[in-house]
């Protein structure tokens, strides 16, 4: 088994090391391709991350003993998933044990938004903070406005849930279908898209990329929401157009937004969403949660061994 991370918790290297002839990458940083070519030669399994591209040269390079692909996290867009069916490669991931982590940071990264607390938090130190006045650093709060969650799945009902004690108004969802009885639970109601644009103070995206969901917020999107619209995106970076997100946030088409995640990643430091007053920009760390990491390096270990006994 060949591991492209150094740093995921032990547990992970444990368990596999008890059952196979591990080898890993040596360095705290995404493996260079050109190692990764060299060293999945004859494996019989691999253990990669999403700054991993497994497609059908790694595939190749790795021959035809390759039983499994695993990826420490939810998401498995890196993986050129019809490759692996096609030569019978099980597919291993980590659904599940990152919901509440990634649930927790959305909300963390909603009231840093919409508070302005990393904006706050500057002028303590350069010496923006003067006197008391009573409309310095107001921000837009939760209680009473229309909260719209884009993707309504296991971490869109948890964000969902975190929300309801903020006592909003409405709390809208948009997703591939209807989901009533999870819904219900939470007091939420199913909206088309474009209706959720158009009421919602809060549009928060939970879904995951897919072709259908790919760029999805564009510049014909923004739009079409409200001018104190506050946008979080924990998800995936793919699926905001952020040229069109950028041009939003500078000309006052919406109020303000909170990103976990871009495109790339990292974001170059010259990126122009680095220039706005606007943004609060996080390094992806949805999951970053030390009992979740452990418990996804568990989980993609036993993923590679339950593949390799069939």
């Amino acid at each position: 088994v060949y591991v492209t991370r150094p740093d995921v918790a032990q547990i992970g290297f444990d368990l596999l090391r008890a059952e196979c002839d591990v080898t890993n990458w040596s360095k705290p940083v995404p493996v260079p391709r050109e190692e990764l070519l060299k060293n999945i030669v004859g494996k019989d399994g691999l253990y990669c991350a999403l700054t991993d591209k497994i497609d059908a040269e790694i595939l190749d390079k790795a021959g035809p003993q390759l039983k499994v692909v695993a990826t420490i996290s939810v998401g498995f867009e890196h993986i050129d998933i019809a490759e692996c069916k096609k030569r019978g490669i099980r597919v291993g991931y980590t659904p599940d044990v990152l919901t509440d982590a990634t649930a927790e940071l959305t909300m963390a990264l909603l009231l840093s938004t919409n508070r302005r607390l990393f904006e706050a938090s500057k002028e303590v130190y350069n010496g923006g903070w003067k006197a008391w006045a009573p409309s310095w650093m107001c921000g837009q709060g939760l209680k009473g406005s229309t909260v719209g969650m884009f993707g309504f799945g296991r971490i869109g009902q948890e964000v969902a849930k975190r929300i309801v004690p903020f006592k909003p108004a409405r709390l809208l969802y948009t997703s591939r279908s209807e989901k009533p009885a999870e819904a219900e639970e939470i007091g939420a109601k199913f909206v088309a898209f474009d209706t959720l644009l158009a009421e919602s103070d809060f549009v928060i995206i939970c879904s995951a990329l897919t072709p259908e969901t790919k760029l999805k917020f564009d510049a014909d999107a923004f739009s079409k929401m409200k001018k104190n619209a506050i946008f979080i995106n924990t998800a995936r970076g793919g699926i905001v157009d952020q040229t069109a997100l950028y041009e939003a946030l500078k000309e006052g088409k919406i109020h303000s937004a909170g990103l976990d995640v871009t495109t790339p990643e990292p974001l170059p430091l010259d990126d122009p969403l680095l220039t706005l007053p606007n943004i609060v920009l996080l390094p992806h760390i949805g999951s970053a949660d030390i009992n979740t990491r452990k418990e996804m390096s568990r989980i993609t270990a036993c993923n590679i061994l339950q593949a390799l006994k069939g």
